[in-house]
């Protein structure tokens, strides 16, 4: 069985207009969302073995709180920034070839167009700092193949 979650990364800042989007980082309450949504994850006992960020400032925070809390390999991907789904699909199918648990963290809209396309129970909107972990019990990493395990976000436990 193959395990994906996709994560958003947490909130950013837009307080200097001269930063490219690129090198955005998180705001305050992205700050406090990443690290809060790590330990979500740590308590329901899901553990990456690999997590895929974008190479953009805010993912790369982001995904750094993700391996702090819960392990794993860290692996920045330079094709996860301002993906189309289909390039996000075969980053994933490589990481396939070798792990069974991977964490892919970027930027929408490509995220929850790869959910879109992967779960079989597809979410509207990925927000910021959200998660989505899907499962694919025989391994067929193809559409709608994913059997969505959870779907969570900070406002659904932050108000």
């Amino acid at each position: 069985m193959k395990r994906l979650y996709i994560a958003r990364h947490a909130k950013s800042s837009w307080d200097d207009p001269s930063l490219r989007d690129f090198d955005r980082p998180l705001n305050k309450r992205g700050l406090r969302d990443a690290p809060f949504m790590a330990g979500v994850m740590a308590c329901k006992d899901e553990r990456p073995e690999l997590i895929l960020t974008s190479p953009a400032l805010r993912a790369k925070t982001t995904a750094e709180f993700y391996r702090r809390y819960l392990g794993g390999t860290l692996r920045v991907d330079e094709r996860i920034y301002d993906a189309s789904v289909s390039t996000l699909y075969y980053v994933i199918l490589e990481a396939f070839e070798t792990y069974q648990k991977v964490m892919i963290v970027g930027h929408n809209p490509g995220l929850t167009e790869l959910d879109a396309y992967l779960s079989d129970t597809p979410v509207y909107h990925i927000p910021t700092a959200g998660i989505v972990a899907m499962d694919f019990p025989k391994g067929d990493i193809s559409a709608r193949k994913g059997r969505q395990r959870f779907f969570i976000y900070p406002k659904a436990f932050i108000p």
